[in-house]
């Protein structure tokens, strides 16, 4: 892997949350950017990506690269990404697996692939092909989803394990993802962490969502449940290549002390169960402008 830097818990970068996060540096160990919101805008966005990347370690996580689709590669769509992970330094970027278009319709969404031979090996071509455009890891997420398409004949569990170690990619490990879809499509996730390549796991997400008509969504607007944070402390040990943990949060936006309250039950897990190879400290932010100071980021956005 190209980088051994351990990053600690950070959060997904919200303009909600940017005075909070201001308001207590110190305690935000590294931010994550969505892609997407940095593509094809104003000047004002570039600066912002930048300031961000002289305060905190950045890494970038995108929603519409829809590398199941079949098909060449977004070249266009890769090349965005590029320039934006040039702007940040990004210690890696990532995006979902799943499609989000076929060649001639967006569809909106992440979408469940197939979970089959075939289109694990396409998913794989498109990744590799994918990672040769970066000198930073690049890293799939595994998706919530509410049904299991008819004609997988794979587990996902297999369908991911076969993608990643074919392409070559790293994991981005979503928790929230596994409870739910442990739940909604009654499996124990425990015996599904088991089955996947935790040796390829770079970074994990954390979330909160609630149910609906007996249905639990991914939404990302509550606390953490404490299911999931018993999935992190199972799973970390077994995560030789871990670099750092994001609680994402998109809405219903909190006092900033519970997200920075949920920032240090993750850190104290890390420390508790990935203490061999948990460093204790932070990376030191990059020196271009003083860390902490909210008034410069005010400065440049609209």
């Amino acid at each position: 892997m190209e980088t051994n830097e351990f990053l600690g818990a950070g959060l997904s970068y919200r303009r909600e949350l940017n005075d909070g996060i201001f308001s207590a540096p110190d305690r935000v160990d590294f931010l994550e950017l969505l892609t997407d919101q940095y593509m094809d805008m104003p000047p004002h966005k570039e600066e912002e990506a930048r300031f961000l990347g002289t305060q905190f370690p950045i890494v970038l996580h995108g929603v519409d690269l829809s590398i199941g689709t079949a098909g060449p590669i977004d070249k266009q769509y890769v090349e965005k990404m590029q320039q934006i992970a040039e702007w940040v330094k990004a210690r890696w970027v990532s995006d979902h697996l799943c499609f989000t278009r076929t060649r001639d319709l967006n569809i909106g969404q992440l979408t469940p692939l197939v979970f089959n031979e075939e289109i694990a090996s396409l998913t794989a071509a498109n990744i590799a092909e994918v990672i040769r455009n970066f000198d930073c890891p690049f890293l799939v997420e595994n998706i919530s989803y509410y049904f299991t398409i008819p004609s997988s004949t794979l587990s996902e569990a297999e369908f991911i394990t076969r993608v990643v170690r074919e392409s070559g990619c790293w994991l981005l490990l979503d928790l929230a993802n596994i409870q739910n879809n442990a739940i909604n499509n009654h499996y124990d996730p425990f015996e599904f962490i088991d089955q996947i390549p935790l040796d390829r796991v770079i970074q994990i997400h954390l979330a909160g969502g609630y149910y609906h008509r007996g249905i639990l969504l991914d939404t990302h607007s509550h606390p953490v449940p404490a299911d999931v944070f018993d999935l992190l402390r199972y799973a970390v040990p077994q995560m030789p290549a871990l670099r750092g943990v994001i609680i994402e949060r998109d809405q219903n936006y909190p006092p900033f002390s519970d997200l920075l309250s949920e920032l240090d039950e993750t850190r104290s897990i890390l420390e508790t169960h990935w203490a061999p190879r948990h460093s204790g400290q932070r990376c030191d932010p990059r020196p271009e402008v003083e860390r902490g100071s909210a008034r410069a980021l005010d400065a440049i956005t609209i």
